[in-house]
């Protein structure tokens, strides 16, 4: 069979395969089962067409969070042929606003949650049971007064915003052509199927929640949303909702370990462990894997411009066949087969080292502003140079984007060395701090570690770093260091804290970290 050509497509495939007999959602106590998911996205859709004018919208926002309205919210907006805008009810209303004006939405959905919310356009607010079963339309059919949507490849399926260097969120659209090039690729790659329990951790505005709503529903597995409280204690969660697949970032290994829950066999349920966002360390890899024996453990690599991931590695059953690296990371693999890889040096010639860039199906067609897209791009057969204009604008298929991410060659495999900014110049030495952060990492009682290069009170940039876990002591890790690295890579000082700063996404908040640091000294 082949695949859809849409991304409402893989799900409606599923929900004709499978009807009554999958449960496709289960959110707290409610479940819902493949058609029931379909024909509650319809009405929704309908929903949606007629609070619109009865027009088909281009651009909806969806303002919800773990909810049965926010799954089927998403899925409705693709039946009408529009692009998802997630956004989440927990951010400040001026960047909502903010958000919906730079995306030209034209509505936004909402749960009762956000029934207060003042987006800056039309509020359209599902409560509880709404909009009702309708026997309008063909049995089996859709409700009448929803449009067939006509999708084609090069429309948006989604937008998500990131971070932008200027303070303003980035809009990164991406294509229903880019999410089904990807869903080829991941859609079979991890047995799913009826039965199978899939973990929905990410917030919908991370594009990692993408990957787990269409790959559960591209098989018939079932999504399983726990409550954002749940999240934080992983094991007990995963037991209690008995999920066979689990997708996160890998601070919440850190979590897990902190409450000493990662005890031997203690998640039998789990088959597949896969992680992402942020790089894995081996040795939280280790913990993770004696707590589920039975799972295979995997690690997804790719910035959100490049369709959720663009790379992955698996590690091998048998501990003693796990790769060492330098950075005590584990790999980020290889690119998929679909996809071009690109390493080049600082001088911008192809290397075993050096910033990664991608191309392929799965690269987006550019950022909404087309102002962002200035250095991110480099043409066919340029060098690094020519990323930094965008004279030869608009983008083709040819163009590589620049992840800003360095990578190296490793037995064949790529390792992330850090951001092209993580790598630093302290005095005319070139350090990259993943190989202090990993020295550091290694000491008795160490969980996690980060090294910032902040600037002193002559101008000059120097080490600091910060370590979570029980029982650091400040000189003890320093002689550790000392022993290990030259005098110029040794931060000037080391601060413990309980724990790292988190952002939203679950990934270590290296801006909130320099601010505490600052306010530290």
């Amino acid at each position: 069979m082949s695949d859809p050509q849409t991304v409402y497509g893989w799900f409606e495939r599923s929900a004709t395969a499978f009807g009554d007999d999958c449960t496709a959602l289960e959110v707290g106590e409610e479940q819902l089962t493949y058609r029931q998911l379909r024909e509650l996205a319809e009405r929704i859709a309908t929903r949606l067409v007629a609070f619109n004018g009865g027009v088909a919208p281009r651009r909806v926002g969806l303002l919800a969070s773990r909810s049965v309205t926010a799954y089927a919210g998403y899925l409705a907006v693709l039946r009408t042929g529009a692009a998802v805008v997630p956004l989440n009810p927990e951010h400040p209303p001026a960047r909502t606003a903010r958000i919906a004006e730079t995306a030209g939405l034209e509505l936004v959905l909402a749960d009762p949650s956000a029934a207060d919310a003042d987006p800056g356009v039309p509020l359209l607010v599902l409560g509880p049971g709404e909009p009702p079963p309708s026997a309008a339309g063909a049995p089996g059919g859709p409700p009448d007064g929803l449009p067939d949507p006509k999708t084609r490849p090069d429309d948006i399926a989604y937008i998500i915003f990131t971070s932008g260097s200027t303070g303003a969120p980035k809009g990164v659209p991406v294509s229903q052509a880019n999410l089904c090039s990807y869903l080829g690729h991941v859609a079979s790659r991890y047995g799913i199927g009826p039965g199978s329990r899939l973990s929905q951790t990410f917030d919908l505005t991370f594009d990692g929640s993408v990957h787990d709503l269409f790959v559960a529903w591209a098989s018939g597995g079932t999504l399983v949303v726990p409550k954002r409280s749940q999240l934080l204690s992983p094991v007990r969660t995963i037991n209690a909702l008995r999920l066979t697949h689990w997708f996160s970032v890998p601070s919440l290994i850190a979590f897990a370990s902190r409450l000493g829950t990662l005890e031997p066999g203690s998640m039998p349920t789990l088959r597949w462990s896969v992680f992402g966002g942020e790089p894995l360390t081996l040795a939280a890899a280790a913990e993770w894997q004696t707590a589920a024996p039975d799972s295979a453990l995997e690690v997804l690599y790719g910035p959100t411009e490049l369709t959720i991931s663009c790379t992955a590695y698996r590690l091998p059953r048998h501990r003693a066949d796990w790769p060492r690296t330098a950075n005590g990371t584990v790999p980020i693999g290889t690119g998929y087969p679909t996809l071009d890889i690109l390493l080049l040096d600082d001088d911008g010639r192809p290397s075993e080292a050096g910033e990664l860039y991608v191309r392929g199906p799965q690269r987006f067609p550019g950022y909404l502003d087309p102002a962002n897209n200035a250095g991110r791009f480099l043409p066919s057969g340029g060098g690094a140079a020519a990323a930094a204009d965008s004279a030869d604008l608009p983008l083709t298929e040819k163009h590589w984007y620049r992840t800003g991410d360095r990578a190296a060659m490793h037995d064949g495999h790529l390792v992330h060395l850090g951001r092209t900014d993580h790598q630093v110049k302290i005095r005319g030495h070139r350090i990259e701090l993943g190989e202090i952060e990993a020295t550091l990492r290694e000491q008795p009682g160490v969980r996690d570690a980060v090294v910032l290069a902040v600037q002193a009170s002559d101008g000059e940039p120097e080490l600091e770093a910060a370590v979570s876990g029980t029982g650091c002591v400040d000189q003890r890790l320093y002689s550790a260091l000392s022993e290990r690295l030259p005098p110029y890579m040794l931060p000037r000082r080391i601060v413990t804290l309980e724990e790292l700063p988190l952002n939203a996404n679950g990934k270590i908040d290296r801006h909130a970290l320099l601010a505490r640091l600052g306010s530290s000294r």
